[in-house]
């Protein structure tokens, strides 16, 4: 969208906040980038630039304003509604990749050259994946700095920076303030509850409706490593250097997020998981206005607009819990993946009570005999055949898996149909133009709303609907008086 000057403008002297995170307004009189949102008087449009991302403005020597702290908007929503090379490593960036294994761990992760995916990256963000990583890390420093009171040395490292020195330049360089300054500026805040605990607030575009969204994550949490507890949605979280318990509260204009971690270098990833599994990132605005163009849609979309897809924040972890259930009752696919948890996952301790277990990995599923599995033998062939090929690395699920490839590999695995398949297709490999034609729920929807109910037809019918298909399945699913569709009491 920085392209679109004309756009951007208007954009900017409107101040409207649904497009903070498409794209950033450098001035070109005082150094600064903003958010389009900033509530300062806009530039003139001669003294506007604009670019894809805040590493772009970091790059080209601007600095963040202090106004509208342009490094804490949502996230572009275009990376999660690609499946292309830019989209992938933006997702993977976000994940820690380039921190933890460099990049050319990134280009291993997608299949291309070093030089080809710097160059597609710097092609179209102006920045390449070094400059991306360094302005995530320069963000989780700032986290650290305003909500904690840890030393700064210790928030160097947990932030990803090799050295104190480059922590300081960085800091210095991005928001024109020192470390010290910067943490004198933050707004002093009450001591958490939770020792040890880190208080955020995860940004999102309005409208966001919590229904369906927390009703989903309630409704099927698994004891032990998930609960609804206070008005919160807490889980466990395996981490790259550690784990992590997680609290995710929604509230009117921002979600709160109480994080406490075993190891704080893995702040950045937790927060792009949560992000992820809420998809915070979304253009609800975008979504809802091609779905009211179905005069059947447009009643559920106008009742209730901006609902979100519930994604994971462990994608081996949701596809072992979509095969645990298949053609079972919610309540039937907790009670099994409880008895895995009980079984196999590994304890952590969590100050709050409550939370006992990270789900057990693909790894430790793999060993286990398959007749203490308290399911049919052909579900119990699925199940192992699933765990061993995601524990061998034969089948990869992540941010950067391709969509329609990996569909295609998920649906040659025995006991795989096209639910199983397209659920793990739209939560945890994100694609928002997944479909579940076969889906129960779907077809009764689809019944009442007088819309087509055998699967092909509605396939046919929901082509009107791309590439916004998952939460037209969102908005179709809110016809039910299932739990899932409702905010927990």
């Amino acid at each position: 969208m920085h392209v679109d000057r004309e756009r951007c403008v208007r954009a900017v002297q409107s101040k409207d906040a649904r497009f903070d995170g498409w794209f950033f307004t450098a001035v070109l009189t005082t150094r600064i980038y903003c958010r389009p949102s900033c509530p300062v008087v806009p530039p003139k449009p001669e003294n506007m630039t604009f670019y894809p991302s805040a590493a772009a403005c970091q790059q080209a020597g601007f600095r963040a304003c202090k106004r509208c702290r342009p490094d804490t908007s949502p996230g572009s929503p275009e990376w999660n509604q690609r499946a292309d090379l830019v989209a992938r490593a933006m997702r993977l960036i976000a994940d820690g990749v380039v921190d933890r294994e460099g990049v050319p761990g990134l280009a291993a992760r997608l299949g291309y050259s070093t030089r080809q995916v710097e160059r597609q990256l710097l092609a179209e963000l102006g920045a390449g994946p070094l400059a991306l990583a360094r302005a995530q890390r320069a963000q989780t420093a700032r986290l650290l700095i305003e909500t904690t009171p840890l030393p700064m040395a210790e928030i160097a490292f947990a932030a990803g920076f090799s050295s104190i020195r480059t922590f300081n330049d960085t800091v210095r360089e991005v928001f024109a303030l020192s470390p010290s300054d910067l943490r004198a500026r933050a707004p002093k805040k009450a001591t958490p509850t939770t020792p040890g605990a880190l208080s955020l607030r995860l940004p999102f575009r309005a409208p966001l409706n919590p229904d369906n969204l927390f009703g989903h994550l309630a409704a099927t949490a698994v004891p032990g490593v998930e609960e609804w507890r206070d008005g919160a949605y807490r889980r466990t979280l395996r981490l790259p250097y550690g784990h992590g318990i997680v609290a995710l509260t929604p509230r009117p204009d921002h979600i709160a997020c109480r994080l406490t971690l075993s190891d704080l270098r893995d702040l950045p990833v937790a927060i792009s998981r949560c992000r992820r599994l809420l998809d915070l990132d979304a253009d609800p605005v975008a979504v809802d206005d091609q779905l009211r163009t179905d005069p059947f849609l447009a009643p559920l979309v106008d009742k209730a607009p901006g609902r979100r897809v519930p994604r994971t924040v462990d994608e081996a972890e949701f596809a072992v819990r979509a095969v645990l259930g298949q053609q079972v009752s919610t309540a039937a696919a907790r009670t099994h993946a409880a008895r895995l948890v009980t079984a196999h996952g590994i304890p952590v301790d969590d100050p709050e009570g409550g939370l006992t277990h990270l789900f057990p990995a693909p790894e430790a599923l793999a060993v286990l005999d398959p007749e203490s599995l308290a399911m049919p033998r052909t579900r119990r062939t699925t199940f192992t055949t699933l765990v061993h090929q995601l524990a061998d690395g034969t089948l990869h699920l992540g941010v950067e898996s391709d969509w329609t490839e990996t569909r295609s590999r998920l649906l040659a695995l025995p006991g795989f149909g096209p639910w199983t398949a397209d659920v793990i297709t739209m939560r945890a490999l994100g694609d928002p133009d997944a479909f579940l034609p076969t889906d129960l729920g779907i077809r009764r929807a689809a019944q009442e709303l007088d819309l087509p109910s055998t699967p092909a037809a509605l396939t046919a019918r929901a082509a009107a609907w791309r590439p916004w298909r998952a939460y037209a399945v969102q908005y179709l699913w809110a016809t039910d008086g299932h739990p899932i569709n409702f905010l927990p009491v």
